[in-house]
């Protein structure tokens, strides 16, 4: 190894260090009366000496100064820890991010740069996020710990002994159990993604926030939830117009990111069609936030997207339509295609999408134009009854301050399906 590659090692793990150590310095400094046990200059020190452990083991072929380096600050870490223990405060968070720095320097050594700064960045993270981890974990419910674990459990035990091959003739050669179950995980994942934003943030952090996060979670859960409360607050139809608006939004924008996950091909021809009805989307969430600011609304209540219940549902869902679309294909061609997408649509569009884009992956299956306007029909269906829905249910106020844009993204998604 030249100079230069051992110098810049050493200052990767310097600099994590002190990156980890600034952390602890902020986040002591707010805490008034508390001693300094570990700063910007211990942590960096940490960083150097456990570079310098693997440096000198690499030297003499042994892992021993790493370890007696090690053994060494552990002791003192374990002394510390016992001298705030005794004056009530017990906490390892500290302690925990020295050993990480140690080892994070060893990493940069080990030319592991990429995992050494990963490790210093997200150890930093965690300690920075104290207040939001502590708040969303006294969020959680029985329920949520239990739904998110039976499901874990589940994906983890079952999936890898799945059968990972199809079953039977046309159409039900599209019947592969193991990516039938992994989709499922997928879209499921996604959806825990803004729940879990929500239960961080809170839905009372602004009406376009909670649109935005809910359009992850469940655009539908939005739609309804608003549509219900502008019942009894017509004043506030604009800032739930623009929630929905910026829900229906997002659901476009997960589609995208759901096909790519599953069929990159498809996604680049459908990328740019989808940028249609999002940008419409977009441009009057801009005209309804001009018209009327405001942080005030209600809390919109999403159930746990990792339930068992809604999860199996939604693999038998998937597997169901998955069948009828490639029956469709075979005795229909694209006009069943086409029909069968609109009718999923209706139920749920995360299901088709990803149906349409498995079939468009197999030799001799959907043409990619095909998959693409299926695709976006099945999304300007679920856009169409959402809005409905909200022309019916919904408040005169919120039906007057929605409709324009409803039918603006409906027309762009129809005008896009029908022209790709």
């Amino acid at each position: 190894m030249d100079d230069l590659s051992l110098f810049f090692r050493f200052g990767a793990a310097l600099v994590i260090g002190i990156f980890v150590g600034m952390q602890r310095e902020f986040a002591d400094n707010k805490e008034e009366n508390r001693e300094l046990a570990m700063g910007v200059r211990t942590l960096a020190l940490m960083g150097l000496l456990g570079c310098t452990g693997a440096f000198l083991g690499d030297l003499i072929g042994s892992p021993w100064p790493l370890v007696t380096i090690i053994l060494i600050l552990g002791a003192f870490i374990g002394t510390n820890h016992f001298i705030e223990a005794s004056r009530g405060e017990a906490g390892l968070t500290t302690e925990s991010s020295g050993i990480l720095t140690i080892l994070a320097g060893a990493l940069a050594y080990w030319d592991q740069l990429t995992l050494a700064v990963a490790l210093g960045v997200a150890t930093a993270a965690l300690l920075s996020f104290k207040p939001e981890l502590h708040r969303f974990a006294k969020q959680l419910t029985r329920e949520d710990v239990y739904a998110t674990l039976k499901l874990a459990v589940i994906t983890a035990i079952v999936l890898p002994v799945l059968p990972h091959k199809s079953f039977g003739p046309p159409p039900f050669d599209v019947l592969n159990p193991f990516k039938i179950w992994l989709l499922v995980v997928f879209i499921s994942g996604i959806s825990f993604v803004g729940y879990l934003l929500i239960k961080i943030t809170g839905a009372r952090k602004g009406i376009g926030l909670t649109g935005l996060l809910g359009g992850l979670a469940s655009s539908t859960a939005v739609t309804l939830s608003f549509t219900q409360r502008s019942k009894d607050a017509s004043a506030l139809a604009r800032p739930f117009a623009l929630a929905i608006t910026v829900a229906w939004t997002v659901m476009f924008a997960r589609v995208a990111i759901e096909v790519a996950a599953l069929n990159i091909e498809l996604a680049k021809v459908i990328v740019l069609p989808l940028v249609i009805p999002v940008a419409a989307g977009l441009g009057y969430c801009v005209v309804l936030f001009r018209s009327q600011r405001t942080d005030e609304t209600g809390e919109v209540n999403f159930s746990n997207p990792f339930e068992l219940g809604p999860a199996i549902t939604f693999g038998l869902i998937f597997t169901v339509i998955l069948v009828i679309s490639r029956a469709a294909q075979v005795y229909m061609g694209d006009v069943g295609i086409y029909l069968s997408s609109v009718i999923a649509g209706l139920a749920d569009v995360d299901a088709i999408a990803l149906s349409v884009a498995e079939l468009s992956r197999k030799p001799g299956g959907i043409g990619m134009e095909t998959a693409a306007r299926s695709i976006l029909l099945a999304a300007v269906a679920n856009t169409a009854l959402k809005g409905s829905i909200v022309l019916v249910s919904g408040a005169p106020a919120l039906r007057r301050a929605i409709a324009p844009g409803f039918v603006l993204m409906l027309l762009s998604g129809l005008l896009v399906a029908f022209f790709i």
